[in-house]
């Protein structure tokens, strides 16, 4: 795995500009922690002060500093994502290298309820939960349900390797000398998909920092917790672009593009490195 990085840093430039965009975000995240302001404090300082050597991204209509409130958020949204993809790779891997390696009756069903759910319309199943469960859906409860939706299309991708790996000689002798159905599948299948669930998980973290930020610009989602998409939330309700603090929703903008455009650039590199050619031709051979 740490071959795998050292390659990629020092032949793919795309992953190496990828890496430093999300360091940035990961230093951002890092101030959270020594903020001097509760996440949820209001009118400590003075409002719509613009960026300043004393308020370096400036102060909202509510009486918060923009870089702590920034700071704080960049973390729960990330969070957010996190745990949208750690639970949703989970279920993948789990499903796509036991049907694949089982195959027959079982990969057939498994497939079917696989296509089932990754053809219902994400979006507006989200929505109806809010609604529905306007006063419980916190964003743990979110969280799941994003999870639970979101691993169908990688389950498939890691069904495919597994397909070919369960005719391979190694996995043959592995039967053979007694080793079980779940300790093939993880002890020899999973580090060959690997680099797929990598860039799998990339794809799903775009994909679920950009759903939470568009149900909290929508008020769909905990407002009262500072994320992303709340800061946009509040700023819009301020209407802080006729007000003239437009810095209020430039500085979440820009620094969301930054967070999503790392983990594209990372997720477009590790492609590419998964494609023997590509990667030939990017080091010389």
């Amino acid at each position: 795995m740490f071959k795998v990085l050292f390659d990629l840093l020092r032949y793919n430039r795309e992953f190496l500009l990828g890496t430093l965009l999300i360091l940035i975000i990961l230093a951002l995240i890092a101030c959270s922690f020594f903020a001097p302001y509760g996440e949820n404090d209001i009118y400590v300082v003075i409002p719509d002060m613009p960026p300043s050597a004393e308020y370096w991204l400036g102060t909202n209509s509510r009486g918060q500093e923009i870089f702590w409130q920034l700071s704080i958020s960049m973390r729960n949204t990330l969070m957010f994502g996190i745990v949208v993809a750690a639970i949703s790779r989970v279920i993948a891997i789990v499903v796509g290298l036991v049907s694949g390696y089982i195959g027959g009756k079982t990969d057939q069903i498994i497939m079917a309820f696989n296509d089932t759910l990754g053809a219902l319309p994400n979006i507006p199943i989200l929505l109806l939960l809010v609604f529905v469960l306007r006063d419980q859906m916190t964003w743990p409860v979110l969280a799941l349900t994003a999870a639970l939706l979101g691993w169908t299309h990688d389950s498939r991708l890691i069904r495919s390797v597994a397909l070919s790996l369960r005719t391979r000689e190694f996995t043959r002798h592995a039967a053979f000398s007694g080793m079980r159905t779940g300790q093939i599948l993880f002890r020899e299948h999973l580090p060959y998909v690997m680099p797929i669930v990598f860039f799998t998980t990339m794809n799903n973290l775009i994909w679920a920092i950009g759903l939470e930020v568009t149900l909290s610009i929508l008020g769909f989602s905990d407002i009262n917790r500072p994320t992303i998409g709340g800061m946009i939330y509040w700023a819009n309700a301020h209407s802080a672009m006729v007000a003239g603090i437009w810095w209020w929703i430039a500085v979440p903008m820009i620094f969301v593009v930054i967070l999503f455009l790392g983990l594209f650039l990372l997720a477009m590199s590790v492609n590419e490195y998964i494609d023997p050619r590509s990667r030939l031709a990017r080091m010389g051979a």
